[in-house]
């Protein structure tokens, strides 16, 4: 198991670290593309559609993406846009959270498979966004996800049920604690402060999510900081509790040893239409 995850890591950062720094955002978009797309048919396999449902609902977020690349959204600032995004993450990641895996089955199904779809959709589309502003922009997002993950893990291993006395979401995720959860965020502040700081000395050509942040104000950019680190969280969460109504461990096996591709982007779900929302 452990070989072949290294292996799967190696292959995935062999294309995505040279997509990402070409000199321009069409190899980025296009490899992200296709992820996303394998992303929409785990997504029908996970709400009950066999097999002909679940490529016809890739083909569709195949399609809405390619649509909005040919439009040329991807270069058109829309707050208008990432203001409803990121409302809708804040508002029904809450409440899914709230009603648990019993209320994600009363959802009717076309409606879940509606929503999973634009949730894709605009994940992508606050990717290309974020790569065409620039690479460190969309580098400090990604980061940012990894740095909560890793700062939680370990703050989880370490201190986990040390100070308090129950578990984070013991019927949605057993394993994460409110510990791992002040160590994300304590990660993702100090790699904020540390990045503004660092975009600021070396007079950055593309500001960062955080220099851009720290412009307005070093008090929004410790609450953006946070508040990211926060809804990397419920986007883990709530693709934990998907997996649970389904009955299974991994969204698929298209990655060995890691999963399937929602297993690796579902922190990056909210994340991404939220920096959009917040620059």
């Amino acid at each position: 198991m452990l070989r072949q995850r290294i292996i799967t890591a190696l292959v995935l950062l062999a294309i995505l670290l040279p997509a990402m720094f070409w000199s321009s955002p069409e190899p980025l978009i296009t490899f992200t593309l296709l992820l996303i797309a394998a992303g929409a048919w785990e997504w029908g396999r996970l709400n009950g559609l066999g097999q002909t449902g679940s490529v016809f609902t890739a083909a569709v977020c195949l399609l809405l993406c390619s649509l909005s690349w040919v439009m040329g959204m991807q270069a058109a600032p829309n707050p208008l846009l990432w203001t409803i995004a990121g409302s809708a993450w804040v508002l029904v990641g809450a409440w899914l959270l709230r009603t648990g895996v019993a209320g994600w089955s009363q959802i009717p199904r076309a409606l879940r498979l509606v929503g999973g779809v634009l949730a894709l959709w605009l994940a992508w589309l606050a990717m290309a966004q974020a790569r065409t502003i620039g690479v460190n922009f969309i580098l400090s997002v990604l980061v940012l996800v990894w740095v909560a993950d890793i700062f939680a893990y370990f703050a989880g291993r370490a201190f986990g049920l040390k100070f308090t006395r129950s578990k984070l979401a013991p019927s949605i995720s057993p394993g994460k604690s409110w510990e791992g959860v002040w160590g994300g965020m304590a990660g993702v502040l100090v790699l904020a402060l540390c990045w503004a700081i660092a975009d600021a000395s070396l007079h950055a050509t593309v500001p960062s999510l955080y220099s851009r942040l720290a412009a307005r104000g070093w008090w929004l950019l410790i609450l953006g900081a946070v508040f990211m680190a926060a809804m990397s969280v419920v986007g883990d969460l709530v693709e934990s509790l998907i997996k649970r109504a389904a009955g299974v461990k991994d969204s698929s096996g298209l990655l060995p040893g890691h999963g399937g591709v929602l297993d690796r982007v579902d922190a990056l779900l909210p994340t991404l239409p939220l920096a959009m929302m917040l620059v």
